[in-house]
């Protein structure tokens, strides 16, 4: 039988930039943009704040881009500060590459296992899914939902009694399965 496990954010991640007034290297998402038009060109910004001292920055998400050029409901959600697009934006590869950027995901994701019916069984097969880009070791997750140490799921892995396609000692972001024989 298919286990299905859940990996999904709990809150939104630490962006980790360096802070020019304190030096503190973690910043959080206010959840607001600003927005800023000089004639038919539009600038937009997430703003966040430092964890230390509180000072703001800004993300640049559009920069000097026509205001047709951006949907309508795009906009709208920019002027309301739409929770849900700063969760968005702040999983977008391009905003994060272009304001050069990390997130820092400790403490903001869970795993959802759908109970702990699977811990008796011989052998279990399980598919792991990714709600959001959260990158997380798979041996952490596999410790995790199976009750178990790292240090056994990394002899388990020794052993060949745990298998999957994809290498489990590295971060994963995207879905994978395993299967595990006790």
């Amino acid at each position: 039988m298919l286990n299905n496990w859940v990996v999904a954010p709990t809150c939104l991640p630490l962006v980790l930039r360096r802070c020019h007034t304190c030096g503190s290297e973690r910043f959080r998402a206010c959840g607001r943009f600003r927005v800023n038009a000089h004639h038919k060109l539009i600038d937009v910004w997430l703003l966040v704040r430092c964890t230390a001292c509180g000072e703001t920055a800004k993300l640049t998400v559009l920069e000097r881009v026509n205001v047709r050029s951006v949907r309508p409901e795009l906009l709208d959600r920019l002027h309301a500060n739409d929770p849900g697009l700063t969760a968005e934006l702040l999983q977008d590869p391009l905003v994060l590459h272009r304001n050069r950027v990390a997130l820092d995901w400790d403490g903001a994701w869970r795993l959802d296992t759908g109970g702990s019916d699977h811990l008796q069984c011989e052998v279990i097969d399980v598919s792991v899914r990714f709600a959001a880009r959260i990158p997380v070791r798979p041996v952490r997750l596999i410790a995790e939902g199976c009750g178990l140490s790292r240090a056994e799921v990394g002899r388990l892995i020794t052993e060949g009694r745990l298998v999957s396609a994809v290498r489990l000692n590295g971060r994963l972001s995207t879905d994978f399965t395993f299967t595990l024989k006790r």
